[in-house]
Order: structure tokens, then sequence, then C-alpha cells
């Protein structure tokens, strides 16, 4: 698994804790998509299974090592939804910790790894929470998750929070470069749109998806002078919610304009859609489009078996009623 400079410091950190006998048995990592969260967790159980670490690395050559590499290390436990369901249930999580009250098979730690702590449903989020209330030696727990604040309360309490914060951008700019050749106002772009995780910049900075992101600022300017439904194939895709999480920061960056905070944009490579859009509605117009938009985002993300083009039409018809009375469709 490859590793990030980001990562340096949280791993040091959690490594000395180890070190000095204080680190806490259960750890939630709370880190934004693509802050290869997974690449830390795997770094830390590298060094907890390794038999003879150097200091703040594992050795590579001891059997530990060897089983952790092979991703075959019968101690260390990833616990998440089977594929095609949202939700870990209670069976998988007794499966799991019914293991951990025996002796380790290879005598050292154990280790039991969540990727996505929300997918816990109720009874497999307490029945976790018996073995977090009697931590067992050397037994340790990682949980990840985007938004700890839907997790229950009492399986919070029960754990050690550690924010993964994003990089300075300048430090985030640099690894992008390094890695894809591009203008810097590409990089940047993306890398504001990605909440400021590198990784996920990078993905969308992926051919395919980043032609999505300038179609549809392509296709905007004639939409909102002519027919607003213009937009409607380009919004419509599988990956909707993105879409529409692209058309809200154009939004938000036309409020900027019109408060002179340009520098803040988060789309600094589209200044000229930033300021159509402040030049075609008012404040207070492209405000409430934002929110209107950010609930369909969610009506999408939510509702079941909702009609993804007949909701996209009566928003965009909806959104097209806010223009100023002097901009004519």
């Amino acid at each position: 698994m490859n590793w990030y400079p980001w990562l340096n410091q949280p791993y040091r950190h959690i490594i000395s804790q180890h070190q000095a006998g204080r680190a806490h048995h259960a750890l939630l990592l709370q880190a934004l998509d693509g802050m290869r969260d997974d690449a830390l967790v795997w770094g830390i159980s590298r060094w907890l299974m390794c038999q003879q670490p150097a200091g703040l690395k594992s050795c590579g050559a001891c059997h530990g090592c060897q089983l952790m590499q092979a991703q075959t290390h019968p101690d260390w436990y990833r616990l998440e939804a089977e594929k095609g369901k949202s939700t870990l249930g209670i069976d998988a999580v007794r499966q799991v910790t019914e293991k951990l009250y025996h002796y380790a098979q290879q005598g050292g730690a154990k280790i039991v790894w969540l990727p996505d702590a929300a997918q816990l449903s109720e009874s497999a989020a307490n029945a976790l929470l018996k073995t977090l209330e009697e931590p067992l030696a050397n037994c340790w727990f990682f949980l990840s998750s985007r938004e700890p604040s839907r997790l229950l309360a009492t399986l919070r309490s029960r754990c050690m929070t550690l924010v993964l914060s994003p990089p300075d951008e300048a430090q985030s700019l640099q690894w992008l470069s390094r890695q894809l050749p591009q203008d810097n106002a590409a990089l940047r772009t993306a890398l504001r749109l990605s909440a400021g995780a590198p990784a996920a910049a990078l993905r969308l900075l992926e051919t395919a998806r980043w032609q999505t992101r300038q179609t549809l600022c392509d296709t905007l300017p004639a939409a909102l002078r002519q027919d607003i439904l213009q937009l409607l194939p380009t919004l419509n895709g599988e990956d909707v919610a993105e879409r529409i999480s692209w058309l809200i920061s154009l939004l938000i960056d036309a409020i900027k304009w019109q408060l002179r905070a340009g520098h803040w944009l988060s789309n600094p490579d589209r200044q000229d859609v930033v300021a159509l859009l402040a030049q075609t509605f008012s404040t207070r117009a492209l405000d409430e489009s934002a929110r209107d938009w950010m609930q369909c985002r969610e009506q999408l993300l939510h509702v079941a078996a909702v009609n993804r083009e007949l909701l996209l039409t009566d928003r965009l018809l909806s959104w097209a009623c806010r223009r100023k009375p002097d901009v004519v469709a």
C-alpha cells in the first residue's frame, strides 16, 4: 500500500503513544475521503504486528511482517459490509469479537479495523460496544468515519478520536504536481473541490471525471442564457450527487465574487462561469439556489426509488425562475 507524506506526523504520534504504553485501545479516525486513513491504519498495524520493530518502523523481515505484506495475518481483522450491502450486521461483529477472546495465533497483537464505522447497525454497534467497554490485553481497534456525529454517542465515548486534517495547500499542490502534470489552476481547483484532501483531488483529475466537470462548466452559460434544461443531460448521471456538488460550489463562488472575495474561489480555473452566475442572480437568489440544490442532493442520496430525471427537471425549472428580471431565457 502506498504511503503519503501528510500521514507522517499522525503516524509518529500514534506509534510514540504505543512505545510509551499510553495508547488507547480504540482509535476513532475522522478523515475526509481522500486523506488515505486506510494507509495510516495499515502502517500502524504493520508496526504492531512486527516481532522486532526498529524504532518507528517495522522490520519487514519477520514472520509477522511477511504475513501482513501478504495480507494473510490471522490476527488482523477487517470488518465491513458485504459487497452490495450498506449495513454491517451483528453476526459479523460477533464472529470477530469471539475470536478476540482466544490466544493470538501469532502470539502478538490482535487488530480490528472498521473502514466505515457508519455501516454498523444499531445492534452491531451495541455488540461492539461491549467489547470496547472491557478492553482485552494487546487488542487494538481502529474505526474510520467521515462523520463521527452519526455514530452512537456511547460508541464514540469509548474511543479516542484523532482528526486527520488536510495538509497545507502549498504542500498538497506540490504533491499533486509530482503525481500529475497539470496547470496550477486546475490542481488548485481540484484540491479545493475535494475539501483539501490530496488523494481525492488526484482522483478528480482523472481524465473522465475532470472532463465531466468541465462539460458542466461549459454547458452552464448557454443554459442560463437560453434553455435551462440544456443542463439536464450533464447533471443526470450515476454520479449525480458529485455533479450537483460542483454546481453548488459555483453558486457559492458567485456569492464570493459579489462580495469581492475572489481570492477564495473554489473554482479559480472557471472565473468566467463564476462571474456570469454573479451577474445572473442576486446574492439572495444564489444563497437560496445553493440551499435548494443541497436539498436536491440529499433527496437523491437518501430517498429510495426517487425519479432522478423528474427531480432534476423540477429543480432546474425552479432555479431558472430565480434569475434577475432582466435575464431573458
